[in-house]
C-alpha cells in the first residue's frame, strides 16, 4: 500500500514519528444556514446527519468494531512509557458561502503524568508539561482555548481515531472512557469533546490563556461525517461533513461540507516547519484538494545528539485522483516568508505540480506542543490564505506539457511554525535511489497485524 510509504517515512520527526499525518480529506459543497441564537447553554445540543436534508433529524452512528479497513495511524500513540510524548488532532470543517473555516485542534501532553508533576517528579524526570487543550480557530479567524494541566479524563482509541476528554463533568456524573451516544455525553459532561470516524461533538469555555488574539467566550458543535477519501485515490478514507456549529452566538448550519483531518505525534513538534491545506477552489468543476507542508525534522541517534533534515511533500487530489510529490518519488522545492508568502514545486516521473500563496493579514498566533515551554504560541495561522495551484504532465524531457489543474482559491489554510525565520527559507529535498526504491515497496501492515493482533503497536 502507497499509504504505508507515506505515513511511515516522510513525515518522520523526534523519536521517528510522523509528524502530520492527513488522515481525511473532502470536497462537497455545503448546503448553509447561519441565524442567529442565544448564548449558548450546558443544555443545548448541536446535532447533525451527513445523510439528512435536516440537523433536526440527526441519526448518530456508533464506530463499529473491526469496520473496513481505515488510514493508517489513525489510533492513539501513547505507549504507556515515561518518554517525551504528545499527540495531536486537527479537524477543519469549510463553509465557501460564508468564506470561513473552523479549525478544532485537540492535544494532549505527556499522558504518563496525569497531573502536573511534583517537585520530586521534577528532579527525577526533568520539567514535562502535562495535560489536554482544546483550541478552535474559527470564523473571521477569532480563537477559543480551553486547557486543563490533568489528563486523567482523556480516553484514545489504540487503533481507531476514538477520542475524548472532559475538561469538566455534569453533577453527580462520571466521565466517558469511551465513544458514547451524543445524549448521554451531553448528559455527563458540562465542557468536553469526543470524535470517532463518524461524529465530533465538544462545547468549550476559553479560560483566559491568549489573551494576545481576539478570543470567543464559548464554542459548541455537533456533526456527523461520512468517509469519502484519504490520503490516496478513491477507495481511500475522507469525509464530508454535516451539522452545526455554534460561535460567539451565531449559528453556522452546513450540510456536505469540505472537511479534512490529520494527527501529529512524538516528542515535539519539529524544530521549524510550514503547512498549507485547501479543498474549496474555484476554476473547476471537480474536486480539488491541497495538502502540503515541510520542516526541520529531528532524526533519532545517540544520546544529546543533534542530527536534523529537511523533510517536505505535496499532495493533490483532483476528480479522485492521487498525485504525491515526495523525496522518494522525486524532489521538492520551497520559498518561504517568516510571514505573508509560500512558493513550492515540485516534479515525480510523470507529473510537475507549483503553489504559490499569500496572508491577507497578520495571522493568528496558534499553540503547539513545545519541548521547552509545552503548549505554547510557536506558529500562526490564518484561513483565508490566497492561492493558486498549477499542475501539468511531464515531458521526457523534464518540462511541462499538458495542463492538467489550473485553479485558485481564497479559503487557504497557511501556517509556519518554530524558528528561527529571519529570511526567506529556501529548500530542497529527495531521496537517494536506493531509499526511493525501498519505500516503494508495498507493505500491507494491516494484514500483517491481522494475524497477530497482540502485537500490533499503539495507533496503527
Amino acid at each position: 500500500m502507497e499509504t504505508i510509504n507515506v505515513l511511515s517515512s516522510l513525515r518522520d520527526f523526534q523519536d521517528f514519528r510522523p509528524w502530520r499525518q492527513p488522515l481525511k480529506q473532502s470536497f462537497f459543497k455545503p448546503q448553509l444556514k447561519s441565524v442567529r441564537v442565544p448564548a449558548a447553554s450546558n443544555k443545548e445540543t448541536l446535532t447533525v446527519e451527513a445523510e439528512s436534508a435536516s440537523s433536526d433529524s440527526p441519526v448518530y452512528v456508533h464506530t463499529p468494531p473491526n469496520r473496513e479497513p481505515r488510514t493508517p495511524h489513525s489510533g492513539y500513540h501513547f505507549d504507556g512509557t515515561l518518554r517525551r510524548f504528545f499527540e495531536g488532532w486537527y479537524f477543519k470543517v469549510s463553509i465557501p458561502e460564508r468564506k470561513q473555516n473552523f479549525c478544532i485542534i485537540y492535544t494532549v501532553e505527556n499522558p504518563a503524568f496525569q497531573k502536573k508533576l511534583t517537585g520530586l517528579e521534577v528532579a527525577q524526570y526533568g520539567p514535562r508539561s502535562t495535560g489536554v487543550g482544546a483550541q478552535v480557530l474559527g470564523a473571521d479567524d477569532k480563537f477559543i482555548f480551553q486547557y486543563s494541566e490533568e489528563s486523567q479524563n482523556f480516553w484514545g482509541s489504540r487503533h481507531e481515531l476514538m477520542l475524548g476528554n472532559t475538561f469538566v463533568v455534569q453533577k453527580d456524573m462520571q466521565p466517558p472512557t469511551k465513544e458514547v451516544p451524543p445524549q448521554e455525553f451531553n448528559r455527563r459532561v458540562l465542557e468536553g469533546f469526543q470524535v470517532s470516524p463518524f461524529w465530533h461533538q465538544g462545547f468549550i469555555r476559553d479560560n483566559g490563556r491568549t489573551d494576545y488574539v481576539r478570543t470567543v467566550k464559548t464554542a459548541r458543535w455537533e456533526y456527523r461525517t461520512r468517509p469519502i477519501y484519504g490520503w490516496g485515490s478513491v477507495g481511500s478514507k475522507q469525509n464530508s461533513t454535516a451539522g452545526w456549529i455554534e460561535w460567539e452566538g451565531e449559528r453556522f448550519e452546513f450540510k456536505d461540507a469540505p472537511s479534512y483531518s490529520e494527527k501529529n505525534w512524538g516528542g515535539a513538534f519539529p524544530r521549524k516547519w510550514f503547512w498549507l491545506q485547501c479543498n474549496v477552489f474555484e476554476g473547476t468543476s471537480g474536486e480539488v484538494t491541497l495538502t502540503a507542508a515541510g520542516g526541520v525534522r529531528q532524526l533519532p541517534g545517540p544520546a544529546g545528539s543533534e542530527i536534523h533534515e529537511n523533510a517536505a511533500l505535496i499532495g493533490v487530489h483532483s476528480d479522485g485522483v492521487f498525485y504525491e510529490f515526495v523525496p522518494w518519488n522525486g524532489v521538492v522545492n520551497w520559498e518561504i516568508s517568516p510571514w505573508g508568502y509560500w512558493h513550492m514545486s515540485a516534479e515525480n516521473e510523470k507529473h510537475l505540480v507549483e503553489l504559490e500563496a499569500r496572508a491577507k493579514d497578520l495571522g493568528t498566533p496558534i499553540l503547539a506542543p513545545t519541548v521547552e515551554a509545552g503548549l505554547a504560541p510557536a506558529c500562526i495561522d490564518t484561513c483565508s490564505g490566497v492561492l493558486k495551484l498549477q499542475m501539468w504532465e511531464r515531458r521526457p524531457d523534464g518540462t511541462r506539457g499538458k495542463v492538467i489543474l489550473k485553479v485558485t482559491s481564497d479559503m487557504a489554510a497557511v501556517e509556519v511554525g518554530g524558528g528561527p525565520w529571519f529570511t526567506n527559507w529556501k529548500g530542497k529535498t529527495s531521496a537517494p535511489e536506493l531509499l526511493r526504491r525501498a519505500l516503494r515497496v508495498p507493505i500491507d501492515l494491516d494484514a500483517v497485524y491481522n494475524s497477530v493482533p497482540f502485537f500490533k503497536p499503539p495507533g496503527l
